[in-house]
């Protein structure tokens, strides 16, 4: 069943929960922790999320904080998780039936996930150089992989997709959330534009032809434009290039070592 919009699905930490009885606190847990290291993201960015921040928050000594996560990366993943969760995820086909209207359903959840991603500051940048495995990065890329199997390709391409979709996502989403930022500092797409627009103007024809003779061209588009264009354009390229017949193997015959990134960018 479709999961409505700003619905969160709930992330899966498994952790104890305090024994602490002084009632002029609350007992401590992994998702009281992940709650707390979300608010301080949501206010003051990625960097302020600290051991020592999140234990001030909840009114106790960083120490206490060990006993639900090993270290702050820990405790990155599974806000990041918990950010995933407010992704609204679409009904998929059982495996082996035919999806007819996947394309335009995987375009609105790539949409989605960036928006979701761009509105807390640098989360998605946590999903860089790891595997995931929280509930809902999983979830996702479940929904991810159903909805590619509607486009009729093999398995190894659709694994590949997914790889490069996620990395789509998190790479957006990351420029998303640097643009919120930025407009809360006062900053418009208009102000933007222009500013590059004057920058392009004062550029020399001999030194930059193209950026040149293209000035309108690169700024004529609006963002909402050029994240449709850019989607689209994924999507074509996965069905037009196949995944190769067999995985490329290192000069030792070993496979070619790769980044660590596989189900879903975490």
């Amino acid at each position: 069943m479709a999961k409505s919009p700003g619905e969160s699905r709930p992330s899966t930490p498994a952790a104890p929960v305090s024994r602490r009885t002084r009632p002029a606190k609350a007992a401590l847990s992994a998702d009281a922790l992940v709650s707390a290291a979300l608010a301080i993201l949501d206010a003051d960015g990625l960097e302020a999320v600290t051991m020592r921040r999140v234990a001030q928050a909840l009114d106790t000594g960083a120490a206490s904080l060990y006993v639900y996560v090993a270290n702050r990366d820990e405790l990155l993943a599974l806000v990041y998780d918990r950010v995933l969760g407010e992704i609204p995820l679409p009904a998929v086909a059982p495996v082996g039936e035919p999806f007819p209207h996947w394309r335009a359903e995987l375009g609105t959840l790539i949409r989605e996930a960036i928006t979701v991603l761009g509105a807390h500051r640098g989360i998605a940048t946590v999903a860089l150089g790891d595997v995931p495995t929280g509930s809902n990065a999983l979830a996702l890329a479940e929904a991810i992989l159903g909805l590619l199997a509607g486009a009729g390709i093999d398995d190894l391409t659709r694994s590949l997709a997914l790889d490069l979709i996620n990395l789509h996502i998190t790479a957006a989403g990351a420029e998303e959330s640097a643009y919120v930022d930025k407009g809360a500092e006062g900053q418009t797409e208009e102000s933007a534009v222009a500013a590059m627009d004057e920058a392009f103007g004062r550029l020399s024809a001999t030194d930059y032809p193209h950026l040149v003779a293209m000035r309108k061209s690169l700024t004529q588009v609006s963002g909402d434009d050029r994240d449709t264009w850019a989607i689209e354009v994924l999507l074509n390229g996965i069905l037009a290039t196949p995944a190769p017949d067999r995985p490329t193997t290192s000069s030792d015959g070993s496979l070619a070592a790769r980044r660590p990134r596989a189900a879903s960018d975490r």
